[in-house]
């Protein structure tokens, strides 16, 4: 009965899965089997958190080392005298099943201290009651497997030397041989084969679910980088008009991975502790989004999935950022989700935030967010010589990507400049596109208006493509991920750098060569007693596009030592906190504390007095922060600070 009631259940799970709009998640097979060995059986994400990652991977370890006791159990339940071929017999296994019996209790008696006395916030919304459950479940098969091997032994019914099984060979001593201990032998081995056989029938329809479809999720996962979204596919022949699909605006109109992402939400909480909307005081739970997507899915109902399931303000205050994606354990793609609820909203509700329409607006109307005519786009390179690529012209080396923030706004700009100085400098051949270069789209998609970006899209790759340009070099990395990582979905494949990856390979190169001087004794009092005398502190800023989405995490770092001393942030590479402006919120309020403010403080507790970006987003929100703060702190790119110790060498050669 047990198994056809999880096997009806699966069916059932099965069906909804399949039930998903199709996505593409084939291929990288090594990736895949590298992923379920060092996430799945190394439990390497988990481990991240040693204390609640060893609590995690005592249980799951210890059931992978007890499965065969599951078929010796059945077998000694219908006989005492009969076991499993040949591993029944083995003392060394029997010395293993005691030791795992030990550390999954060992497991669950911790995860009893953290959700109970410790309460982490990351719990908050989970079912902890059901989570109880499971413990106890748990707790009942290894206890239950140890007393049944002590009362076999005690009757001298072992199939394998008692010596080997330390802990049930010491529990023996509590039972004689008599009539008691035969009763109590049988009363242990049947409570173990019901209390498993239960939890066969239970897990289906729980809220964990996780422990059967994790690993599988694990390898559907993306093996691409983080920063890709998937296309919708407005063009495709061989799709009805009526069946197009405009994001998710009901459960029947998710992705088969979204579907199984829902299934595969373990409620731990990591993706909700790492999420810098939730941490500043919003709405947002990524937790909670993946949890109300499975109960929609699960529900079978015809609901919208905002916000019967998934609150709107919710929607909203994402920055995608990618940290849930990083911090989850099972490989769920929380942005994918939001995204394709944004889709729904934008495109066939017409709802989204009132301060977001000027930005659509003027990326529809202008080409690009601000609002500004495109003959201003190469403005700021007219006193510089930069080539700006005609028609008809032969392809540079490089085509460098200025992007509209670093064209129109003020403070970006200053990057736009040093790029083009320190590229003259050191004898690259590069143009760029001028008013002939639009928005690659990316704030509207993040937005949710797919439309849009894919027309931007489709016009930039047909005008890279006449002009014949195979080498990209991007200072933005929302226009690097766009062009390195979604552009290909449109005929669009280029190699493309950012700009800090080529900067870094010039100066290692000698084609550049800064100073570390810094700006003289004030720069080197503000770098305080451990730093070489006259230097920068400089701490860096890692973009969670460049870092987290597309692992670039060494280039920038090598710019910064090249100029300065390096003071590391408390969270920084692939751990590094958002600056806020991600997911178009450049162009949106923010409620709650700002996400700014947050990384500027963490910041100025390095004691660094230069605070190093590698974005112009980032420039503009942590400028903003710093100014909003108080702090002494100088934001500035870092092909300006390349730019000024090139400058600053230059003239100690000189003097």
């Amino acid at each position: 009965m047990s198994s056809w009631l999880f096997a009806r259940r699966v069916v059932k799970l099965v069906g909804l899965v399949r039930a998903g709009a199709p996505v593409t998640r084939e291929g990288a097979v090594g990736r895949r089997v590298r992923n379920e060995a060092t996430i799945v059986l190394g439990q390497r994400k988990l481990l991240q958190r040693i204390g609640p990652g060893l609590m995690h991977a005592f249980i799951f370890w210890g059931f992978l080392v007890l499965g065969p006791t599951i078929v010796i159990a059945m077998i000694g339940a219908v006989s005492r005298h009969a076991t499993l071929p040949w591993l029944g017999h083995q003392g060394w296994y029997q010395a293993l099943v005691d030791v795992f019996c030990v550390l999954v209790l060992t497991g669950v008696l911790a995860a009893l201290w953290i959700r109970k006395v410790l309460r982490p916030r990351r719990f908050a919304g989970s079912h902890l009651g059901e989570a109880d459950l499971i413990l106890a479940l748990i707790a009942t098969i290894v206890v239950s497997l140890l007393l049944w091997h002590a009362t076999l032994i005690a009757l001298g019914l072992n199939e394998w030397p008692a010596s080997w099984s330390f802990v049930s060979n010491a529990l023996s001593g509590l039972f004689g041989r008599g009539p008691v201990t035969r009763v109590l032998e049988r009363v242990f081995v049947w409570l173990h084969v019901l209390t498993i056989l239960g939890f066969l029938a239970y897990l289906p329809r729980s809220k964990h679910l996780h422990i059967f479809v994790a690993a599988v999720n694990v390898w559907f996962g993306r093996t691409g980088p983080g920063g890709r979204l998937e296309p919708l596919r407005f063009d495709d022949p061989s799709v009805p008009e009526e069946e197009l699909r405009f994001g998710a605006g009901v459960a029947s109109e998710l992705t088969w991975k979204e579907v199984l992402d829902s299934f595969s939400c373990t409620e731990c909480g990591r993706c909700q502790d790492a999420c810098p909307a939730y941490a500043t005081g919003k709405v947002l739970s990524p937790k909670l989004v993946i949890m109300g997507v499975r109960d929609a899915v699960l529900s079978e109902g015809d609901s919208k999935l905002v916000p019967d399931a998934v609150p709107e303000e919710m929607v909203w205050d994402c920055v995608t950022c990618g940290a849930c994606v990083q911090a989850c354990p099972v490989s769920i793609e929380h942005v994918d989700h939001i995204v394709d609820l944004r889709r729904n909203l934008v495109m066939v509700e017409s709802s989204f935030p009132s301060e977001a329409e000027p930005m659509l607006r003027d990326v529809e109307r202008a080409s690009n967010p601000w609002g500004h005519p495109q003959a201003d786009r190469a403005a700021w390179a007219a006193s510089l010589g930069v080539r700006v690529l005609e028609p008809g012209e032969p392809p540079p080396e490089y085509l460098y990507w200025v992007g509209c923030a670093s064209s129109f706004d003020e403070r970006a700009r200053q990057t736009a400049e040093s790029v083009a100085r320190l590229l003259r400098r050191a004898g690259v051949d590069f143009a760029i596109l001028g008013p002939g270069e639009s928005c690659t789209g990316d704030p509207a998609r993040r937005m949710g208006n797919e439309y849009v970006f894919q027309a931007f899209a489709e016009a930039n790759v047909a005008t890279l493509n006449e002009a014949g340009v195979t080498k990209i070099v991007a200072n933005c990395p929302h226009c690097f991920n766009t062009l390195a990582n979604e552009y290909p979905d449109f005929g669009g494949r280029y190699e493309v750098v950012h700009h800090t990856e080529l900067l870094s390979r010039l100066v290692r190169e000698g084609r550049l060569s800064p100073s570390r001087a810094g700006h003289g004794a004030e720069a080197g009092a503000a770098a305080g007693p451990g730093s070489r005398s006259g230097s920068r502190s400089i701490t860096y800023h890692d973009s969670c596009y460049l870092a987290r989405h597309n692992d670039v995490l060494a280039a920038p770092r090598e710019l910064v030592a090249a100029v300065g001393e390096p003071v590391e942030m408390k969270r920084s590479g692939k751990e590094t906190f958002c600056c806020g402006a991600g997911g178009a919120h450049m162009w949106m309020e923010e409620r709650g504390r700002p996400i700014n403010a947050e990384r500027v403080r963490e910041a100025a507790a390095t004691g660094a007095d230069t605070l190093a970006v590698a974005c112009p987003f980032c420039t503009v929100m942590l400028d903003d922060g710093v100014q909003s703060s108080g702090d002494a702190l100088r934001v500035v790119d870092l092909a300006t600070l390349l730019a000024e110790a090139v400058e600053e060498a230059d003239a100690e050669a000189g003097g």
